[in-house]
């Protein structure tokens, strides 16, 4: 299977600007560049599935440039409906540096900041130089833009793909690249930058998109509720991720492994046959997450999240350390104990049990578990010495229903 056919077969090819790429990308060795804008200090899961493309073609003997979008990320690109909100120029100094660690650290290839090449640039040298090379009505047929028309559009969100255009055009004269990759929402943003580079160079220069990966309710993959997992597992543990994963949508798994696995056709092909006669396994999520997991954070971080999953599915989280503990339990009611207490005394003292009467029955049931173990004493003193290395109580009321009690 060739690189071009690689890419058709898992799905991450939309739009080409030319039908010359293809045999490009199967006969030639292209530098190319992928960007993101520094709105936060870490990329989330949607940048991976973007920025993965960059070791999948490097593999093919392409080369790869990040480019960070530090001047890009001063403006903000266009959103369909309404205007970004401004970023502090502090807060974008402190993205970039935290961006550009964390690319070099996962995908080891080559980092740009395009505001290296943009800062010097006076507002009268971008029009002459630039701005005059892009008619309006060129941009205004845009999608994001005319979409953009009848709510409004700032001047400055206005220029954002003549900005992106520039870097085309500067990484083209600075380090040879023909070739822009990125998020099908991003078709016209390339698309002007090959225009500007024909205009001003006479040079053909090549843009490709990824269909952008979607979760089972059509929300850009990695996004909950607004909430973004972070590929800085001090941001998102690999506990969370591996949760996460573990969770996608059969409908969606398969196609998951083919945009973020390295995984061959073949072995996909044998998951998704595994998959199908026993889905209640889960075992095309199962191998998705270790996939995922271990070439973002390692073996042993994966190892480790598998190692509280199980711990969890199973009751026996006395197998767990402390800081497994916190990973695993991080969202759950949580309080302090400040002094040894009765069991009655801990469900009721800290909302485990409404009232007195409650706890008892929930005692006498049998519903009561600390650590793994059933306390059915209501008198029994709840000390450090039955604590997660001196530390931490999970306690468990009925099936599903946990709470952390930590000692000062």
């Amino acid at each position: 299977m060739n690189c071009f056919e690689d890419l058709k077969y898992r799905g991450l090819i939309k739009d080409i600007s030319n039908p010359d790429l293809e045999k490009k990308l199967n006969e030639e060795s292209l530098t190319f560049y992928i960007g993101t804008d520094p709105t936060a200090d870490s990329m989330h899961i949607g940048h991976f599935s973007s920025f993965l493309i960059a070791t999948r073609l490097a593999k093919y003997g392409h080369k790869p440039i990040l480019l960070i979008g530090g001047a890009t990320g001063l403006i903000g690109d266009p959103k369909p409906s309404k205007e970004r909100p401004m970023i502090t120029k502090e807060s974008v100094e402190k993205n970039v540096e935290g961006l550009t660690k964390q690319a070099k650290d996962i995908f080891g290839f080559e980092v740009v900041n395009n505001y290296d090449w943009t800062k010097d640039i006076s507002i009268i040298d971008f029009l002459r130089d630039y701005g005059k090379y892009i008619n309006v009505n060129y941009m205004l047929d845009k999608d994001i833009i005319a979409r953009r028309l009848e709510t409004g559009i700032t001047f400055a969100e206005f220029t954002y793909g003549l900005l992106q255009g520039m870097d085309f055009v500067h990484l083209y004269e600075d380090k040879n690249v023909t070739l822009q990759v990125a998020g099908s929402d991003q078709w016209g943003n390339i698309t002007t930058g090959i225009e500007l580079a024909r205009k001003m160079k006479d040079v053909e220069l090549y843009g490709m998109t990824m269909p952008l990966v979607l979760d089972a309710n059509g929300v850009k993959f990695g996004k909950t509720e607004g909430n973004a997992l972070w590929l800085d597992k001090n941001k998102t543990s690999s506990y969370e991720l591996y949760q996460y994963l573990i969770n996608s949508d059969d409908n969606s798994v398969i196609d998951y492994l083919k945009k973020l696995t390295f995984l061959s056709k073949e072995e996909i092909e044998d998951i998704e046959s595994k998959h199908k006669e026993q889905p209640e396994l889960r075992y095309a999520q199962k191998m998705l997450a270790k996939e995922v997991i271990s070439f973002l954070h390692g073996e042993e971080d994966y190892n480790k999240a598998l190692k509280i999953s199980e711990a969890l599915f199973s009751g026996n989280v006395k197998e767990l350390s402390y800081d497994e503990i916190i990973d695993g339990f991080k969202d759950v009611p949580n309080f302090e104990i400040n002094e040894e207490l009765t069991l009655l005394d801990l469900l009721v003292n800290n909302g485990v049990a409404s009232s007195r009467r409650e706890a008892r029955e929930f005692i006498s049931a049998g519903s009561i578990l600390i650590n793994g173990d059933k306390f059915m004493d209501e008198n029994q003193v709840i000390g450090k010495d039955i604590a997660i290395e001196d530390k931490v109580l999970i306690i468990r009321r009925g099936k599903k229903k946990y709470y952390m009690g930590m000692f000062k």
